[in-house]
């Protein structure tokens, strides 16, 4: 019963993720994030259907104690950034462009490379204008939702480097954001860290239950009551 539970469960996301590999940025389009300075007092109704089903694949997700550390390297998931989707664009420059406003690129003519744009900051509700160079790209931040260290300690340790690397650059587990917001989150689970944006913290849990649904990753019991108190405030 609980396998076929798990399947069901599997299916509600499957049928979202479809597209994860495609090779067109449209593909990442459909991961992009409610925007962070709308009126979120109401979620609108699908939203909270999506929530739903977030708490339906939460019912399902193994809950363990964290595994060692031992052996992390990020390296181990993926060198850098890559270009999964193979749409010429490495996912850094496809989050950009997918989560900022008036973005402007390097070649107009080959649109990837991102130069400036204006980013609402989900994490925080604040804006900042991007624009790359050595001293300014790290204001904004590519956010792994589920970090790569909390993965390994809660199954990526067994999972094949195939597995990694495509959770590493799925955009359904990236998220462009404030980049001291991002570092002071750091690798901590829901149980120790959410936004101090109160009103994205039923899409944030959200994106970390279908991470974890997807790539069947464990939750320890204090991140998985976290989720569920949020989640249930959501629906």
């Amino acid at each position: 019963m609980q396998l076929l539970r798990r399947a069901i469960s599997f299916a509600l996301i499957a049928s979202s993720l479809a597209l994860t590999g495609c090779s067109t940025l449209d593909s990442i389009e459909q991961y992009r994030v409610p925007d962070a300075q709308a009126d979120t007092t109401y979620n609108s109704a699908g939203q909270r259907a999506s929530y739903a089903d977030s708490l339906e694949l939460l019912a399902d997700i193994d809950v363990k104690g964290r595994a060692p550390k031992t052996g992390y390297e990020r390296e181990k998931f993926s060198k850098g950034w890559k270009d999964p989707d193979r749409n010429g664009c490495d996912a850094r420059n496809d989050i950009l462009a997918r989560d900022l406003e008036h973005v402007k690129y390097k070649s107009a003519s080959k649109p990837c490379v991102v130069l400036s744009g204006t980013f609402h900051d989900p994490y925080t509700n604040t804006t900042i204008k991007f624009v790359r160079g050595q001293k300014t790209s790290t204001a904004v931040q590519i956010d792994h939702v589920v970090a790569l260290s909390d993965a390994w300690q809660k199954g990526a340790q067994r999972w094949d480097q195939e597995a990694r690397f495509e959770f590493a650059n799925d955009p359904l587990n990236l998220m462009a954001s404030d980049g001291p917001t991002n570092a002071a989150k750091g690798d901590k689970d829901a149980a120790s860290w959410l936004p101090p944006n109160k009103s994205f913290r039923c899409e944030y849990v959200s994106r970390q239950t279908q991470v974890k649904a997807k790539y069947g990753a464990w939750m320890t019991k204090g991140e998985h009551d976290a989720i569920e108190r949020t989640l249930k405030t959501c629906v």
